[in-house]
């Protein structure tokens, strides 16, 4: 359901950028470090969305990898983890019970 609100707002945002943008067709004058030049404000509207989502998306592929970077790391752990719990357990299954009490070695526990 989240993911359905957000494609709705994405959409609805996208539907007024667009009528502001149709809105505002006068010509402006860009300057450039090398230069100036006029272009329609529409595609200066355009643009400047497009680097925004494009800047945003990129951002959230960087958030993204480094995530599973560390999911890989913890599962790595989580293995380490499990195959030394593994070799413990062995270790105590395969140990002998030595019993100093010779009461506790017949079973006899007092009360």
């Amino acid at each position: 359901m989240k993911r359905q609100w957000s494609i709705l707002l994405a959409i609805l945002f996208a539907l007024i950028v667009a009528l502001f943008a149709v809105i505002n067709v006068d010509p402006v004058k860009v300057d450039y470090l090398f230069g100036t030049a006029e272009w329609p404000l529409v595609l200066i509207i355009l643009g400047s969305v497009l680097m925004g989502g494009f800047i945003i998306a990129s951002a959230g592929i960087i958030r993204v990898l480094a995530l599973q970077r560390k999911v890989k790391l913890a599962e790595k752990e989580k293995n380490d983890l499990m195959n030394e719990l593994k070799v413990l357990k062995e270790k105590v299954q395969d140990t002998p019970i030595e019993v100093e009490d010779e009461n506790l070695e017949k079973g006899l526990v007092q009360q």
